[in-house]
């Protein structure tokens, strides 16, 4: 992979930091009073998305010097060294070819000598067959009666990506199907989910590649148990279906080869969805709208790949991300959909962004100059209009947030969504706007209040306005625009990862409190004796080992 240059050190990066001494006290008031047609410019569309921008703290000239970055540090290049299927996952030499896996069938791509396209359409064939036969009730449990609860064992990607999907697309979800979704090591989870099901109609889906996850098996082996409780183990093999690799493992575990969904090295964990870990999506939807899912990733993909930088929708989210974080000094972005069926996207997008960008180090293993990843988080928007949008609107620090909405509802309950959307672009508007002190005192004023009064309300009053933030709407919320919305956010994550010259597909972060809990759990159950830690944590295992 190409050597990237040093990005303080890129002219366009230093252009841009006089730029932003200039921007420094910009107001977006008057950029949008000084520009009739701002709306229009700072705005677009692409796979069934549509994204305003013009709400950011920025002009023209800003998204010019940005798009020189992006140039200068060779992003083009290295976006298509990714769909070519080179290996830009550095540490572990591996290709990153998450867009292969909603490719069409007809795409050509070999990687070390193997047609990627033929063995993604084969899973996907099998996924089909198998969908289609629980979903009709052609699959039948050790009682003979059709399957009414899936449940999926997964952790991380296994568990964010899937439990999101179904939650958003719960409109197009099988009325018999019930789904669940275990992922915490906190034996309550596992509790909760089996205290609902029924061993004779509950599928149960093991999602570990090497099926050799801790977390994953733990859970996987206490719901074997409780399974094997209820039946035989010859049994297993009608309620227990695995995403994997490892053939030996899932034979001994129970799990019918057969019934085992393969993916690749080269499909990382948070940008999984889209393979075998899709598996809950398509019994639940329904293997045509799981294409159809499909088909809207591969519509950004193809945008993503063949737009111009300046008129790019994942290029430009990227971008002015950077320049928030970077120039304006935000260390964190708020995901505000509203809309209730995507409740769980900010957490979706926490893995997505978080764990790929939240490097200290470039891909040549020298520090980072420059803040990398800022804290990502949120909520369904009207919750949060009750609940953090204090802080966001008065608060100290500067936080710009996404606004995600259907311009169309899946229901027909009369005035929710005008009121849900006037909620909606209000916010970004009072975002925007504030309400400053003379404005302030004339409505208090106008109510009649006493001059002491006015004075000592006013100031609690005013809002500064000025938070930037970006509007993401569509039509509806279908199977096709999450695939292309969930493709939006990955690609920018991409983007600012080459920006920050950061390997966006390595986890090595996640690794060392693994390992720590390992040594830890062997302490606390009495396999090995407790080695020397901190006084800390020496004290915490001795409080639990007097409490079993």
């Amino acid at each position: 992979m190409m050597r990237q240059p040093s990005l303080t050190a890129t002219a366009s990066f230093q252009a841009l930091e006089t730029h932003a001494i200039e921007a420094e006290d910009w107001q977006l008031r008057g950029l949008f009073g000084a520009d009739p047609q701002r709306f229009a410019s700072m705005s677009l569309e692409a796979a069934g998305l549509f994204l305003d921008y013009s709400k950011n703290r920025l002009d023209r000239r800003t998204l010019e010097l940005l798009v020189e970055l992006a140039q200068e540090l060779g992003l083009e290049a290295q976006r298509e060294a990714m769909f070519a299927g080179e290996k830009i996952n550095l540490t572990e030499r591996r290709a990153v070819l998450h867009t292969a896996l909603r490719a069409p069938r007809e795409s050509a791509l070999c990687v070390d000598g193997q047609d990627v396209a033929a063995d993604v359409h084969a899973v996907l064939d099998r996924i089909r067959v198998f969908s289609d036969a629980v979903r009709s009730g052609a699959w039948l449990g050790y009682s003979g009666k059709p399957i009414t609860d899936i449940v999926n064992i997964g952790i991380g990607g296994s568990d964010l990506g899937p439990k999101m999907a179904c939650l958003a697309l719960r409109q197009y979800s099988h009325p018999r199907l019930a789904m669940h979704f275990v992922s915490n090591v906190d034996g309550h989870d596992l509790d909760a989910t089996l205290a609902q099901v029924n061993p004779e109609t509950t599928l149960f889906i093991v999602a570990s590649k090497t099926f050799t996850t801790s977390e994953t098996m733990l859970n996987a082996n206490s719901a074997r148990a409780w399974f094997l409780a209820h039946a035989q183990a010859a049994h297993l093999a009608r309620h227990f279906v695995a995403v994997s690799t490892n053939t030996e493992a899932i034979s001994a575990f129970g799990i019918d080869p057969a019934n085992m969904f393969p993916f690749w090295d080269w499909v990382g964990g948070r940008y999984s969805v889209w393979s075998a870990i899709g598996l809950p999506i398509a019994l639940s939807i329904g293997f045509g709208y799981f294409q159809d899912f499909l088909a809207g990733a591969h519509a950004m993909d193809l945008h993503f790949r063949q737009a111009p930088l300046e008129a790019n929708m994942p290029v430009l989210l990227a971008l002015i991300g950077f320049w928030n974080r970077q120039f304006l000094g935000c260390t964190s972005l708020s995901i505000a959909p509203y809309h209730r069926d995507l409740s769980r996207f900010p957490a979706y997008l926490q893995q997505l962004e978080m764990e790929s960008n939240g490097k200290r180090v470039t891909r040549g293993g020298l520090p980072v100059e420059v803040p990398t990843c800022p804290v990502v988080w949120g909520d369904c928007g009207t919750n949060g209009q009750h609940a953090y949008f204090q802080l966001l609107h008065q608060g100290t620090d500067l936080t710009p947030i996404d606004f995600i909405a259907c311009l169309r509802p899946a229901h027909e309950l009369e005035k929710h969504h005008a009121a849900l959307l006037a909620n909606c672009f209000a916010q970004s508007e009072a975002f925007m706007l504030g309400k400053g002190s003379d404005e302030v005192r004339r409505e208090l004023q106008a109510q009649g209040l006493s001059l002491a009064e006015i004075e000592r309300l006013a100031p609690h009053k005013t809002f500064p306005g000025n938070r930037p933030s970006n509007t993401i709407l569509m039509e509806y919320l279908t199977p096709f625009t999450l695939g292309a919305l969930i493709a939006l956010y990955e690609h920018k994550t991409f983007v600012q990862g080459v920006i920050w010259g950061v390997n966006s597909f390595d986890q090595w972060g996640v690794e060392l409190g693994k390992a720590l809990a390992t040594k830890i759990e062997s302490e606390l159950t009495g396999e090995a004796h407790p080695e020397l830690h901190d006084s800390s944590t020496n004290g915490l295992i001795a409080m639990a080992k007097a409490a079993v």
